[in-house]
């Protein structure tokens, strides 16, 4: 059983009833869910992903004191640390007077202004240019077990769907570090006799390809240590990680370089492809640098296109 599944019983189990007999008149106006930080949150948790941070528990998400008052808001923090503390073996963590930090009761502005600084996730153009996938994802990701008023589900949705000209200049950024890295910098490094900078090369080129294959897929990229395994199950480009991990856990030495070499290029062709199915370049090239501008050149809004192509990295 994963966390998802652990998380969702306990809340079947007691959770439910507890709102039902206990608070009847708010049971309604709740949002009930596992979500946040967490590989529990993305389903990538496992037995490993146990020795912390793992137990039976959920977030409830409250609307604002004009509809929940604080007297009920710490009732229910009270009857939710009274709800058993262990289940299917596993024991539930101590929680502080006003919440966990992963589970428990929470205002519904408060867990969107800690993940994107919008207590309703409405955001400025600049948020949307510059905060991380993971934080955008953390406000997305995981699961909704009830949401009878429907404001978070509305919420992560609007968070869900990135503007078009935020991911243009995102894609755009790192399509030109891509380029700079792979295509441009990798053997010259190792041409001046620094395998050190090759392989810092390959790495920046790896950590701006996996950026950009979410952002082709209209996703966010997880915490890093998730990267590989998130990508595995992407619609487009998911084979794009097997690639990626090759280029990270080989050396540089002799011919191996020169195939490392084909494969960065290899990859750069599949991400042009990509990038001409979907629309978003006219360049008819293999210079990723090229397909950068002309990816940005497609920014409606002309404060967001002129601004410096590397803004947003």
């Amino acid at each position: 059983m994963n966390g998802l599944e652990l998380s969702k019983a306990f809340y079947e189990q007691f959770g439910a009833p507890m709102l039902h007999e206990q608070f009847p008149q708010e049971e309604g106006l709740l949002a009930v869910g596992l979500l946040g930080c967490g590989s529990e949150c993305l389903g990538f948790d496992d037995e490993i992903s146990q020795d912390h941070d793992f137990e039976p528990g959920f977030c409830l998400l409250l609307p604002g004191e004009d509809v929940i008052d604080r007297r009920t808001a710490f009732q229910l923090e009270r009857a939710y640390a009274k709800l058993p503390k262990e289940f299917m073996g596993f024991r539930r963590s101590a929680l502080a007077p006003v919440g966990g930090a992963r589970h428990g009761v929470l205002r519904t502005s408060e867990f969107f202004t800690e993940k994107v600084g919008a207590p309703d996730g409405v955001l400025t153009v600049d948020q949307w240019l510059k905060l991380p996938q993971q934080a955008l994802l953390e406000a997305t990701g995981g699961a909704i077990f009830r949401d009878d008023l429907g404001a978070v589900t509305a919420i992560r949705a609007a968070l869900s769907a990135m503007p078009e000209d935020a991911r243009r200049k995102r894609l755009s950024g790192q399509l030109l570090l891509m380029a700079q890295a792979g295509q441009y910098n990798y053997l010259r490094c190792l041409k001046h006799g620094e395998p050190a900078a090759a392989q810092l090369a390959v790495n920046e080129f790896v950590k701006s390809c996996i950026e950009t294959v979410f952002l082709l897929n209209r996703a966010y990229a997880p915490y890093y240590k998730w990267s590989f395994r998130a990508m595995r199950r992407l619609k487009t480009l998911s084979l794009t990680a097997e690639t990626l991990e090759y280029l990270l856990t080989t050396g540089n030495d002799g011919e191996l370089a020169e195939t490392k070499y084909d494969m960065i290029e290899s990859t750069a062709g599949d991400i042009i492809d990509e990038l001409q199915n979907q629309g978003l370049t006219k360049a008819i090239c293999g210079d990723l640098e090229k397909h950068a501008y002309s990816v940005n050149d497609g920014i409606e809004d002309g404060d967001i296109r002129n601004l410096n192509i590397l803004y947003t990295i």
